[in-house]
C-alpha cells in the first residue's frame, strides 16, 4: 500500500508525541517578580517600570547582568535611593549630636549673659543704697564696665586688662577729688594721678586679684561657650555628605542589587556593610583625630569653669569686691593723698566756700556705709554653672570618636537592616554567601586597599579640610583659656613687651620717674626744668638702648621657636 507524501511512520510520530510533556518540562520558566515590584511600588515608584517575571539583565551597568527583576530605569531610580538612604542615614545619626551642641550652646550663651546683666543690676542695686547721689552722679563709669565685660563675651574686639586697667584708673579719679573736696585738680594733674594707679595701690590688692580672675573666667568663659558653637557648626556642615560616583555605584550594589536578584530579604554582611561605608566616609574618618583632641580641650577648659575659673563665683560678689576698694581709697586716703602730692605736685587750694559747698554736694560723710548682703537673683531660671558643666561634660565625652565610629553606626541601624546573626546567609556584593575580605582602615589613606569603593586618595574634601582646620584654631584657643590667657591677648603682649618690659615696679622704686612727670605737670622753676630736660635726654638715651636690646631679644626668641 504506497506512503502518504508528507506523513512520518507512526512509530515515530508516537514517540514524539509522549516526549513532548518532558521537552517542555525541561524548558527553564521565569521567575516571577511580585515582591520586587511590590517593594520598588512602596518606594513611591511605578510599578510599571518593574518586569512581572525575571528579564535579561544586559542593559544594567552596577547590578548582575544575568536573569533580572531590575528594568534599567529602575536601576537608576534604585541608585539615587541608595545616595538618599545614606544621607539620611548619616544626617540622622549627626543630628542628635549637632541638636546636643546647639542646646547646650544656647543654655550657656543665656547663662552668661544674664549673669552679667544679674550682676549690673545687683552692683547697682547695692550702690545706690549704699552711696545714693554719689555713685548715681558716677554711675556711667560702671555702666561702661558693664558694657565692655559683655561686648567682649558676644566677641569683641576688647582687651579685659587694660580695659580694667582703665576702669580703676577712672575711678581713682573720681575717688581722689572726693576724698580732697578743698582742692582745684586739672584734667593734667588727673592724668598724672591715674598714670600710677597700678604703683599707689589706693584700693588694696582688689584690682590685681579682680582683674586675674575676672581675665581668665571670661576668657574661659566665652572661649567654651565659641567652642560649642565650632561643634555645632562642623557637625552641620561635615555631615552634608555627597557620595561619590565611585561611592554611588558601591551604595547601590550594597544595597538594591540583591533586590534584581529577587533576594529582598537578604541583608548586606557586616563587613561589608564597613568597607562601603568606610569607602564613603574616608575623608570624614580624617577628622576623627582632630575632632578627639578639641573634645579633650573642651572638658578640660570645662573643669577650669567648675574650679577657679568659674565665672559665676566672680561674677557674682563682684559688686561687694568693688566696695571692699572703695573702702579701702577711703582707710588711706591721706597716705594716698601725700604720695600723689609729693610726685604729682600741691595742687591749688579753693576758696573756702566753694570747699564747703564742695563737700556738702558730694553728700561724703567721711566713711561709706558697710553693705549688708541679700540675696543675689538666680541666672538662667535658676540653674548654676555647675550643673551646666556637669550635664556638658557627659555629652562631651560621648561625642569623642563620633567619626571613626560613624560608619558602623550606621551599618548597626534599624534601617540598614545589616545581616550579623549567620556570616554565610548574607549579600557579600554579588551572592547570598560569606563575605571574605578584610575591614579597612579609617581615613583618606586608608581606603587604597578598600576592596569596595574605588577612593581617590589623592584629592582630599576641601570642605572637611576647612573644618579641620576649624578645629585646631578652635583647640589652640582653648589651651589657651585653659592657662588663663586669651590668644589675641597673648599677640598683644608679644607686640609690646617691649614697652611693658619696666612697668611693674613698685612705687618707692618708681619715685625718680614719678617726681619727672609730675614736675612736668607742675612746672615750678627753670631749675626743674633743666632737671628734667637733663632726666629726658638720659631717658631717652636709655629707651633707645631698651628698645635695641628688646628688637634683640625678640629676634632671637623668635630664632630659638
Amino acid at each position: 500500500m504506497p506512503r502518504r507524501r508528507g506523513c512520518l511512520p507512526p512509530l515515530v510520530c508516537t514517540l514524539a508525541a509522549l516526549s513532548l510533556p518532558l521537552l517542555l518540562a525541561a524548558e527553564p520558566r521565569a521567575k516571577s517578580c511580585s515582591e520586587v515590584r511590590r517593594l520598588y511600588a512602596a518606594k513611591g515608584f511605578s510599578q510599571s517600570e518593574a518586569p512581572s517575571h525575571e528579564i535579561s539583565g544586559d542593559h544594567l551597568k552596577v547590578c548582575s547582568q544575568a536573569y533580572t527583576c531590575c528594568s534599567q530605569e529602575m536601576e537608576e531610580k534604585y541608585s539615587q535611593q541608595s545616595k538618599h538612604d545614606f544621607r539620611n542615614a548619616v544626617v540622622e545619626l549627626s543630628n542628635h549630636l549637632q541638636t546636643m551642641f546647639s542646646s547646650r550652646y544656647k543654655k550657656f550663651d543665656e547663662f552668661f549673659k544674664e549673669l552679667l546683666e544679674n550682676a549690673e543690676k545687683s552692683l547697682n542695686d547695692m550702690f545706690v543704697r549704699t552711696y545714693g547721689r554719689l555713685y548715681m552722679q558716677n554711675s556711667e563709669l560702671f555702666k561702661d564696665l558693664f558694657v565692655e565685660l559683655k561686648r567682649y563675651y558676644v566677641g569683641g574686639n576688647v582687651n579685659l586688662e587694660e580695659m580694667l586697667n582703665e576702669f580703676w584708673a577712672r575711678l581713682l579719679e573720681r575717688m581722689f577729688r572726693l576724698v580732697n573736696p578743698q582742692y582745684h585738680f586739672t584734667d593734667e594733674y588727673l592724668e598724672c594721678v591715674s598714670k600710677y594707679t597700678e604703683q599707689l595701690k589706693p584700693f588694696g590688692d582688689v584690682p590685681r586679684k579682680l582683674k586675674l580672675q575676672v581675665t581668665r573666667a571670661f576668657v574661659a568663659a566665652r572661649t567654651f561657650a565659641q567652642g560649642l558653637a565650632v561643634a555645632r557648626d562642623v557637625v552641620s556642615k561635615v555631615s552634608a555628605v555627597n557620595p561619590t560616583p565611585q561611592g554611588t555605584r558601591a551604595l547601590l550594589k550594597m544595597m538594591y542589587c540583591p533586590y534584581c536578584r529577587g533576594l529582598v530579604s537578604v541583608k548586606p554582611c557586616y563587613n561589608y556593610c564597613f568597607n562601603v561605608m568606610r569607602g564613603c566616609l574616608a575623608n570624614q574618618g580624617d577628622l576623627d583625630t582632630e575632632w578627639n583632641t578639641f573634645m579633650d580641650s573642651m572638658l578640660l577648659v570645662a573643669e577650669r569653669l567648675e574650679g577657679p575659673f568659674n565665672i559665676e563665683s566672680v561674677m557674682d560678689p563682684i559688686d561687694v569686691k568693688i566696695s571692699d576698694a572703695i573702702m579701702n581709697m577711703q582707710e588711706n586716703s591721706m597716705q594716698v593723698s601725700q604720695k600723689v602730692f609729693q610726685g604729682c605736685g600741691q595742687p591749688k587750694t579753693l576758696a573756702q566756700g566753694r570747699t564747703a559747698r564742695s563737700v556738702s554736694e558730694s553728700g561724703f560723710s567721711a566713711r561709706f556705709r558697710p553693705y549688708n548682703p541679700e540675696e543675689r537673683p538666680t541666672t538662667a531660671a535658676g540653674t548654676s554653672l555647675d550643673r551646666l558643666v556637669t550635664d556638658v561634660k557627659e555629652k562631651l565625652k560621648q561625642a569623642k570618636k563620633f567619626w571613626s565610629s560613624l560608619p558602623g553606626n550606621i551599618c548597626n541601624d534599624e534601617k540598614m537592616s545589616v545581616g550579623t546573626v549567620n556570616e554565610n546567609e548574607c549579600w557579600n556584593g554579588s551572592a547570598k554567601s560569606r563575605y571574605d575580605f578584610a575591614v579597612t582602615g579609617n581615613g583618606l589613606a586608608s581606603q587604597v586597599n578598600n576592596p569596595e569603593v574605588e577612593v581617590d586618595i589623592t584629592k582630599p574634601d576641601m570642605v572637611i579640610r576647612r573644618q579641620i582646620m576649624a578645629l585646631r584654631v578652635m583647640t589652640n584657643k582653648l589651651k589657651n583659656a585653659y592657662s588663663g590667657n586669651d590668644v589675641d591677648f597673648i599677640d598683644i603682649s608679644e607686640e609690646s613687651s617691649g614697652e611693658e618690659s619696666g612697668s611693674g615696679c613698685e612705687f618707692q622704686q618708681c619715685s625718680p620717674e614719678f617726681e619727672f612727670n609730675a614736675t612736668e605737670v607742675t612746672g615750678n622753676s627753670n631749675k626743674s626744668d633743666k632737671k628734667a630736660n637733663t632726666s629726658a635726654a638720659t631717658s631717652s638715651g636709655l629707651s633707645q638702648a631698651a628698645l635695641f636690646l628688646s628688637i634683640l631679644f625678640l629676634a632671637m626668641q623668635r630664632q630659638w621657636r
